[in-house]
């Protein structure tokens, strides 16, 4: 059993993670960060919670690039093969669930 205080929750780097779970191959991880990540695909579908903060999604869609804010409780589904890239608007704390070993 674990209880995790998300909102006082860093990291010594941005995107740095407190490994959460392992349920059969799929991770659930909490990040702390104030940078923006890179653009990625993952493995497969990825579940990302904003927790705390906002963060600024931004995803390819048939060619187009597309951007929405996620505030604090939003969820963001990359389904396999979407490309996105989080872009952090001051500090966030971001709960990621997604297949073990995903970029």
């Amino acid at each position: 059993m674990k209880i995790i205080r998300s909102k006082t929750f860093t990291a010594a780097r941005p995107w740095g993670a407190l490994d959460i779970a392992n349920m059969n191959g799929i991770t659930t991880r909490l990040h702390w960060t104030d940078q923006p990540y890179k653009w990625h695909v993952n493995d497969g579908e990825e579940v990302f919670a904003v927790l705390d903060g906002r963060v600024e999604m931004r995803y390819r869609i048939d060619g187009g690039e597309h951007s929405t804010i996620l505030e604090t409780g939003d969820v963001f589904h990359a389904s396999a093969g979407t490309e996105h890239v989080a872009h952090p608007i001051g500090e966030a704390r971001i709960l990621v669930v997604e297949t073990q070993g995903s970029v």
